[in-house]
């Protein structure tokens, strides 16, 4: 795919991008080397200013940014603002808490001193996707840069407008040239970015193809690297259960930025004896979702962001149904109108052990599993080869422990939905890939975690 800003709603191609040279490319990677030596000096305090700074730009233009990330992507304009927002925070975040984050850890020991130190790497190179296009970004920028690194994105190649954008909010806010660039390059060119000596680590967040790819290259380099990758979240529902907050919430799960979310709710693993009014409810919740236009602020779901996405989830939704899947509601790409616009379908009946079942679908489609016992449940949750979120509803003490300790997942979530928080850290476990972004953990991924000490 050309680098370009293709309307998701419309198919209507807006804009489009030339990748930059070979000899444009290595200008900027010498630009980002020639920064960091500097860079590396300036105060924790002075980093801090300067992502305050970031902070109020994405807050007062939150409305601006907003209508980029709609327009390449397709999400609804209203929760493309929240995304602006939570960006924000998580700039003020890093910007608050890494001089504690980052200050010397001593330890007593038989030298006369000793302690860690923590010091940043150099260029960082993230590959980021186009499905939350500000805040993928933002969450991984925040604390490398804080951390005294620079970073250089490669962005999905449908949101070059947004790269851009994101580069430009660094520079507004007082970064030095070059502590932040964007590179409008292809997949094909990331190789050989992570073989050049000058780039110390890289993180990925996308899908197990590509984590693959990265982890490989860098691997061979020996270059450290955090992958967050796809998910097949589970969302089990017990007899203790507020039946209502459950399936509120579990809407709101499973439509998150149209369906198009990792971390999204994707199996309802529903104890038996809940699971017909559960059904009944979550059906009706949708039934009222508006399918339209996401720069209207009533509409609940938007297009999915590329032709491929749409055509790969109905494909799935078509293995499910021939797997003996029953389709409650949707099922079918909506051809009344342009744009990749799929309908919220659910799939009840479909067997948990079938292959279909295991796999992450990348849309407004749920897949509803009923259940006998809470030992079901989890057997049902941990069968995929995904651990990257859960959610879990009970109001029963020894069911939320056992909860907690056995759903293998990077995150757990009890009575609410998952989410990420810069507060903690977040990631997964098995094939939804390794390491940790956010919180303290995120910033020190990072950096050399140097000992020292002294007689």
């Amino acid at each position: 795919m050309g680098i370009a800003t293709v309307n998701p709603a419309t198919g209507e191609t807006l804009k489009t991008f030339e990748p930059l040279t070979n000899e444009e490319l290595e200008a900027k990677l010498a630009l980002a080397a020639s920064a960091f030596k500097s860079y590396r000096q300036t105060s924790i305090a002075q980093r801090s200013e300067w992502m305050n700074r970031a902070a109020e730009i994405l807050e007062s233009k939150q409305v601006e940014f907003a209508k980029v990330m709609t327009l390449e992507m397709g999400k609804t304009l209203k929760s493309a603002i929240a995304e602006a927002r939570k960006c924000a925070w998580v700039c003020r975040y890093y910007a608050e808490n890494a001089a504690e984050f980052l200050k010397d850890m001593p330890s007593s020991t038989d030298a006369s001193s000793s302690f860690v130190r923590y010091q940043p790497l150099g260029i960082i190179l993230a590959v980021m996707p186009w499905n939350f296009p500000f805040w993928q970004v933002f969450r991984f920028a925040a604390p490398a840069l804080m951390a005294g690194n620079v970073g250089i994105l490669k962005h999905a190649s449908n949101v070059p407008q947004c790269a851009l954008a994101i580069e430009a909010i660094f520079k507004e806010a007082g970064f030095p040239e070059g502590v932040f660039q964007s590179l409008l390059v292809g997949a094909d060119r990331v190789e050989s970015i992570i073989n050049d000596e000058r780039v110390k680590a890289a993180t990925l967040t996308g899908s197990e193809p590509a984590g693959m790819s990265l982890a490989t290259a860098a691997g061979k380099q020996i270059k450290k690297t955090v992958l967050e990758l796809g998910g097949s979240d589970p969302f089990i529902v017990t007899e203790s259960a507020d039946l209502e907050k459950a399936v509120t919430t579990a809407v709101t799960a499973r439509m998150l930025n149209n369906g198009q979310s990792c971390i999204a709710a994707k199996r309802f693993i529903v104890l038996e004896t809940v699971a017909d009014e559960f059904e009944k409810r979550l059906l009706a919740e949708y039934q009222a979702l508006k399918i339209g236009d996401p720069m209207d602020e009533n509409t609940d779901i938007g297009p999915l962001a590329t032709p491929k996405i749409l055509s790969d989830l109905d494909r799935q939704v078509q293995e499910a149904t021939a797997s003996g899947g029953k389709i409650l509601i949707g099922g079918k790409p909506l051809s009344d109108r342009p744009g990749n616009f799929y309908p919220p379908t659910i799939v009840a009946n479909l067997p948990a052990d079938c292959a279909i079942a295991k796999e992450e679908f990348f849309g407004p489609v749920a897949l509803l599993f009923r259940v006998a016992n809470l030992d079901e449940a989890i057997e049902i949750a941990n069968s995929t080869s995904f651990g990257l979120g859960a959610s879990a509803w009970t109001n029963d003490p020894q069911e939320r422990e056992r909860l907690i300790n056995e759903i293998e997942a990077g995150t757990v979530f009890i009575n609410g939905m998952v989410k990420s928080d810069p507060r903690l850290p977040f990631g997964g476990i098995k094939r939804s890939g390794y390491g940790r972004e956010l919180g303290i953990q995120g910033i020190h991924e990072f950096v050399n975690i140097k000992t020292v000490w002294i007689a």
